[in-house]
């Protein structure tokens, strides 16, 4: 509602292409890349060792890089929903393979406690959320799971190299102890894919993946909203 409030008495313009009215326009939501054929496998490149396949469907440019910052920094809640679209056609290909009986459990990779509360929301677990229940409509059978949790504080990744990134996050999440007995409860067999808005390095996917798959939780996969494509100099 409040930021239904804001775009009627500041005025809204679209994020793709600009015009005035709602944060996406209809014409820039349907050209979102939401279809089988958007889909591709990423491969950071030094990939950390025995990182998991990683599917996305769109690269890390505009006016998608603008959708991700304006729902993380802005707020723009609106569009959680076109953004777990975007994420929803990454799972889809994950599901695909899955044996009848399987569930597919969602988990988003965790933001820092800090800048949650600075932020107000956690925009990777709102995007999830928002795949998984596009996801369930359809019939798939899939379940968001909060997982993971940060056991240390984290330094700020903005500006770290491949290395400094892994170093930084090495031991860096648990898996909940609570949520995995009720997992374990349910004797639904289950595989999770590791959820997030951007890979860039794949150091944070391979760290949720470790810590999940210490914890006897199987990972089939690592779904992505977009993919950063890393620029190096020559040498």
């Amino acid at each position: 509602m409040r930021d239904a409030l804001l775009d009627l008495f500041l005025g809204a313009s679209c994020v793709g292409c600009g015009l005035p009215g709602r944060t996406l326009c209809p014409r820039c939501s349907h050209d979102l890349p939401t279809r089988p054929q958007h889909v591709r496998a990423v491969m950071p490149s030094p990939s950390p060792p025995g990182l998991a396949p990683a599917l996305t469907a769109a690269e890390y440019a505009d006016p998608l890089r603008r959708m991700i910052l304006r729902h993380k920094e802005e707020r723009a809640f609106g569009l959680a929903a076109p953004l777990g679209r975007v994420l929803a056609a990454a799972v889809r290909v994950v599901l695909e393979p899955l044996p009848p009986g399987v569930v597919a459990l969602l988990v988003p990779v965790p933001s820092r406690p800090a800048v949650v509360r600075e932020r107000g929301h956690d925009p990777t677990a709102r995007i999830v959320r928002a795949a998984t229940r596009l996801l369930r409509h359809e019939g798939h059978p899939v379940a968001m799971s909060r997982l993971l949790r940060q056991r240390r504080r984290l330094a700020d990744q903005a500006g770290l190299d491949a290395e400094d990134r892994a170093a930084n996050l090495r031991d860096a999440l648990a898996v909940r102890p609570e949520v995995l007995r009720r997992l374990a409860r349910s004797r639904v067999p289950v595989v999770a894919v590791v959820c997030d808005d951007v890979i860039t390095t794949g150091a944070t996917a391979r760290e949720a993946q470790r810590a999940l798959s210490d914890s006897g939780v199987p990972v089939g996969a690592i779904a992505v909203v977009a993919a950063t494509r890393l620029r190096r100099p020559p040498g």
